[in-house]
């Protein structure tokens, strides 16, 4: 196993990148939680999309071992028979071969799909099968957190049987747009995650929030008193979306939020590398 510490802007980073299929010592057996992680957390978004490619397993699997993020967010989408899969967009047309609504898709059919990398990406990437989610808590559930945006809310409670099935319930994030749907994973006993707008920052209250919500998760675009105002309403994590660049970073770190969301996670920690 290898332990990385560099420093990163206002924070010091450390990151664990053990090899596959390997369980460090020093979580002795356990599952890696959330109450684990440092007080700066460094999240990578979709996989890290400026990297690898996004919500797929080989990209999800290159973060990890790089060891350049604390968490790793996922996407995720509801098929047709119910089956809940790695994907951002409502749609297949934009990152992969085939087209048309992924809820109009059966497991079988899903399989078929095959994504199509950015070729902008560094680095050589294959056209693989997009994962379902099942297959990523399987591989690395318990090994680093991760952050499940449910797009489709009517997949909660699959993702809350699935998470809860593997034990994972303090190690893997659900993260909606939507109040409900947030107080709904509190009350299923999931560890909830609230992501906002910049616009939808300028009038929000978020301490109505904090008997719900573990961590909220911000528009980096937003007002500085925006900010402030998340970081003071008494949710216990604040992080910040979609911060790219140090100077980005910095700011949100200075007005007290205690984590970044990136696609980028590689350039802002200075971890890893393929």
């Amino acid at each position: 196993m290898v332990t990385r510490t560099v420093l990163a802007g206002l924070a010091t980073l450390t990151v664990a990148g053990p090899a596959a299929g390997l369980t460090p010592l020093e979580w002795g057996g356990a599952p890696l939680t959330i109450d684990a992680l440092p007080r700066v957390v460094y999240t990578a978004h979709r996989g890290g999309a400026l990297e690898v490619p996004e919500n797929s397993m080989s990209g999800l699997m290159a973060t990890y071992r790089r060891g350049s993020a604390h968490a790793l967010d996922v996407d995720t989408r509801m098929l047709r028979d119910g089956t809940v899969v790695a994907m951002h967009d409502a749609t297949l047309d934009r990152t992969t071969r085939t087209k048309g609504p992924v809820r109009g898709l059966t497991l079988g059919e899903w399989q078929k799909v095959r994504l199509r990398p950015d070729p902008k990406l560094p680095g050589r990437w294959r056209a693989e099968r997009p994962p379902t989610v099942a297959e990523v808590l399987d591989r690395l559930g318990g090994h680093v957190v991760l952050m499940l945006e449910a797009k489709d809310p009517d997949s909660l409670d699959t993702l809350a049987r699935m998470i809860r099935t593997r034990g994972l319930i303090r190690s893997v994030l659900v993260n909606s747009n939507d109040p409900e749907v947030a107080r709904r994973a509190h009350r299923l006993g999931l560890v909830s995650q609230l992501w906002r707008s910049h616009k939808q920052m300028r009038t929000d209250r978020p301490e109505r929030w904090a008997s719900f919500v573990d961590v909220l998760d911000v528009d980096y675009r937003a007002r500085d008193s925006d900010l402030v105002r998340a970081v003071r309403s008494g949710i216990p994590r604040v992080w910040a979306h979609t911060v790219n660049t140090r100077e980005q970073r910095d700011r949100v770190l200075r007005l007290g939020c205690n984590g970044v969301i990136t696609d980028a996670p590689t350039l802002l920690t200075g971890a890893g590398g393929r």
